[in-house]
């Protein structure tokens, strides 16, 4: 088992792409944390990576070389007027939750964002992901919208709750 002090973040590189895809392939087999139905292929991880382009990326490897969680920012819309804002995103091993760990992820996330004058972090996050609503509660987000029954996977209506932090 990793320990926490072991972790170090660094950005997403290429090299992240086979355990990244991995990590979030479990949470789409087994959650309603990422919204795809059907995992994805590695070519995947290209969209991570085009999405965050210009944006802080973090990933969270063990002494050992694993990738224990990765994470990211994301423009929220693409035209100028918004250029302030981004969209989060991370995932953790399922071992490695309720460790600290997706907090320093954060942190990471929220500084880099800072120095790149992001003002407005965001989060979409399903209504039956009650681990992450707690999560970015704690992180010093509040709900600012929903769309109800907006989302269905596996057969399960959710809503899509919008979360705000101002940094």
């Amino acid at each position: 088992m990793t320990v926490l002090s072991e972790i170090t973040l660094s950005s997403i590189s290429e090299s992240d792409r086979k355990s990244v895809v991995d990590l979030f392939n479990y949470y789409i087999e087994n959650s309603y944390a990422a919204y795809p139905e059907q995992k994805v292929p590695y070519e995947f991880f290209s969209l991570f990576l085009d999405a965050s382009r210009n944006y802080p990326s973090v990933v969270a490897r063990g002494s050992e070389g694993t990738v224990a969680g990765f994470g990211l920012l994301r423009p929220h819309n693409p035209m100028a007027a918004f250029r302030h804002t981004a969209e989060v995103t991370y995932f953790l091993r399922p071992e490695m939750t309720r460790k600290g760990l997706g907090t320093r992820m954060f942190e990471y996330l929220e500084t880099a964002g800072r120095k790149q004058e992001i003002t407005s972090l965001l989060a979409s996050i399903s209504s039956l992901n009650d681990g992450s609503i707690r999560f970015h509660t704690r992180q010093g987000f509040t709900e600012c919208g929903r769309f109800l029954s907006v989302g269905m996977k596996k057969g399960v209506v959710f809503d899509m709750v919008w979360m705000q932090k101002f940094i």
